[in-house]
């Protein structure tokens, strides 16, 4: 059976596989887009994997263009407009597509019956926590904060 850091994902600045590199840790997978209502979510984001980076943890962003065509940018655009904005530092993939005809193998097994927490991605910012072992630990809806009671829990957890 396969995990999370089993997949091939390049990143977002052109290194061939950026989950390599995260095995072992804890990690917050959200799926993210530059001009959707949820963007301003990153800032907590990027402040979770400031807070806890030295424990074995990171958020990776897997940005998609699938919803209402929010990620429209390069991948240079969206390196800049993360930085400069929200001064985001923890991982970005490539831009793939998280269901659909083109999903990318990684968001299929992550969204698979079989892992425990099945159906399509709905929207921008959702939300999966993967324990270090790459097994799935929890989803969370778009709404979801990175300070969310609930997620935070979930995270104490496992770190």
């Amino acid at each position: 059976m396969q995990n999370f850091f089993d997949f091939s994902v390049a990143s977002l600045d052109g290194r061939a596989n950026l989950l390599e590199g995260l095995r072992g840790k804890a990690v917050l997978a959200v799926n993210v887009a530059s001009e959707c209502g949820y963007t301003p979510q990153y800032e907590g984001l990027q402040a979770l994997h400031q807070e806890l980076r030295d424990q074995s943890f990171s958020v990776v962003g897997f940005p998609c263009n699938q919803f209402g065509a929010q990620e429209p940018g390069s991948a240079a655009q969206i390196i800049d407009f993360c930085s400069r904005i929200y001064g985001v530092s923890f991982p970005l993939a490539a831009k793939l597509d998280v269901r659909g005809a083109q999903q990318h193998p990684l968001y299929a097994w992550l969204t698979s019956p079989e892992n425990g927490f099945p159906g399509d991605i709905e929207w921008n910012f959702e939300k999966f926590l993967i324990r270090p072992d790459g097994r799935i630990a929890a989803r969370y809806p778009s709404g979801t904060e990175a300070r969310d009671t609930g997620l935070l829990q979930d995270l104490a957890d496992l770190i």
